[in-house]
């Protein structure tokens, strides 16, 4: 059984037949991204405004759309991850020797796990997990298990999100670019081993610093440092870090002229409108050949980030994107600053 038919897809392609798969892409990443503002910022639940987020960063990527077999089993992933992170935060956080010592082991092996090129939405959501609620737990237990609830909730809205816009746009029968997932590589992995050691080593003296001192209002730097060391070299985290640190200026600067054409039309529809305008032009940008490229999925993050986190009466954009990119910058200064040591005192370096 074929993936379009797994999926429910016909064969009947009379439409999309004049498309080709960049402009399926664009149009799926600009439609996707749109109705799922359009449910979050329509209802508001708690952490609605993750769901745009996480929908663009995943239809900004160039995968297949996933079968429903794969939307249970990420479904496991999401449920797994934050299952871990409660446990974490409920049990291990009572014993702080035996905490760190397990959160190392966790972390290399969740860096492991992506160097050998494992699910890229489990190992984001278990980072994001393990580190968040224990950083939450330190104002108060029931705050990090309402935000777990509220994460598993929209991260299940998000894979059926992801989903149907890929049910609705599926890739062109005649384009096998997108039919394969990145492969996984099986057995022992001695370069993702050394890779996932410089990772963990990096960011679990970090992570232990924000939980003994409760810096709880910080957090954004460890979860970007955690994140930028996804590529341990020193190259590549410095390389992360200035896309973000560029991608963030760039999205400011687009936040604030989307945040003032909001105010100056204050409606519900033209938000929409001019959502479904920005997500158009940033997906020619992600789905270009430019050099440039991976800078507009940043972006766009960026200005989902910004817009979605300043729409509250008396919000104030222009703090927001500047706590930002002082989170951002120092998330790469520590980075560059911890591979690099490392590089100096590496002994045995495993050759490329």
């Amino acid at each position: 059984m074929s993936i379009d038919q797994e999926m429910g897809v016909g064969t009947d392609t009379t439409a999309l037949g004049r498309l080709d798969l960049r402009s399926v892409c664009i149009l799926r990443f600009a439609i996707g991204v749109t109705v799922a503002a359009a449910l979050a910022f329509a209802i508001e639940w708690p952490l609605s405004f993750l769901l745009p987020l996480l929908t663009a960063v995943f239809l900004g990527m160039p995968l297949p759309g996933m079968t429903a077999r794969q939307l249970m089993i990420n479904t496991f992933y999401l449920l797994g991850a934050f299952a871990l992170g409660l446990v974490f935060t409920l049990i291990l956080l009572l014993y702080p020797l035996v905490y760190v010592l397990l959160l190392g082991l966790t972390l290399f092996h969740i860096y492991y796990l992506a160097n050998r090129g494992g699910s890229f939405f489990l190992v984001l959501m278990s980072i994001i997990a393990i580190l968040l609620l224990p950083m939450l737990a330190q104002t108060h237990d029931a705050l990090a298990t309402g935000v777990a609830q509220g994460f598993v909730g929209t991260g299940v809205l998000v894979l059926i999100m992801i989903w149907l816009s890929h049910w609705v746009l599926p890739d062109p029968l005649t384009d096998q670019s997108h039919t394969k997932r990145p492969g996984f590589q099986s057995g022992y992995s001695s370069v993702a081993a050394e890779a996932a050691l410089k990772s963990t080593f990096v960011v679990l003296p970090l992570a232990s610093l924000f939980i003994a001192t409760e810096w709880s209002g910080q957090i954004l730097v460890m979860i970007f440092a955690a994140i930028f060391t996804l590529s341990p070299q020193l190259a590549a985290g410095k390389a992360a870090g200035l896309k973000s640190l560029k991608a963030t200026m760039a999205g400011g600067g687009v936040s604030l002229l989307f945040f003032y054409l909001l105010m100056a039309v204050p409606e519900f529809h033209f938000f929409l409108a001019l959502l479904f305008l920005a997500a158009l032009v940033f997906g020619l940008g992600i789905y270009s050949d430019r050099p440039s490229a991976p800078y507009y999925a940043s972006t766009f993050t960026a200005l989902l980030i910004l817009v979605s986190t300043s729409m509250g009466e008396g919000a104030d954009i222009e703090s927001k994107f500047l706590m930002r990119l002082l989170f951002i910058a120092l998330a790469t200064l520590y980075v560059v600053w911890a591979l690099a040591v490392l590089d100096r005192f590496w002994p045995n370096k495993t050759p490329g």
